[in-house]
């Protein structure tokens, strides 16, 4: 079931889900990418259970989150929970005639922490704008991801 807190961007990139995945599932590279984040550091080879850590920005304003990858499919679905705010963000890869269909989701299954809500409404600008600011990201993240892997 979607929520109001569950957020999705899809573009297609004229490249294979192995080319995709390889790409998603190097880390530190998702900086060039995501108007959020600044930096990751991952602790030992990505697979199911790694950790990795995060620096985050939103203007002058930076913080760091910790991630442990939660599903780690190979060239279909790649996710981590953030474990500040419990959010799960994820990427599904499925092949399609024009390359490969890329589904980025934060999904929430268990809603988001109550620190993590009480800091966006006094840090970040509050739920509903920090929720559309981050909406964004996801599509221009995704546009980063295709221009990088088609370019």
């Amino acid at each position: 079931m979607t929520t109001i807190t569950d957020l999705e961007a899809t573009t297609t990139i004229n490249a294979t889900p192995a080319q995709v995945w390889a790409a998603i599932t190097d880390l530190p590279r998702m900086a060039s990418w995501s108007p959020q984040v600044v930096k990751t550091v991952v602790f030992g080879q990505v697979k199911e259970g790694t950790r990795f850590f995060n620096i985050n920005r939103q203007g002058w304003k930076h913080w760091p989150t910790n991630a442990k990858v939660v599903r780690f499919t190979p060239h279909s679905d790649f996710a981590f929970r953030i474990t500040e705010n419990t959010t799960v963000w994820s990427f599904r890869l499925e092949e399609s005639a024009e390359g490969t269909v890329v589904t980025h989701r934060r999904e929430t299954p268990t809603g988001i922490s109550a620190l993590s809500r009480s800091l966006t409404k006094v840090a970040l600008g509050g739920q509903e704008d920090f929720t559309e600011e981050l909406r964004m990201g996801m599509a221009t993240t995704l546009a980063k991801l295709k221009a990088d892997l088609e370019g």
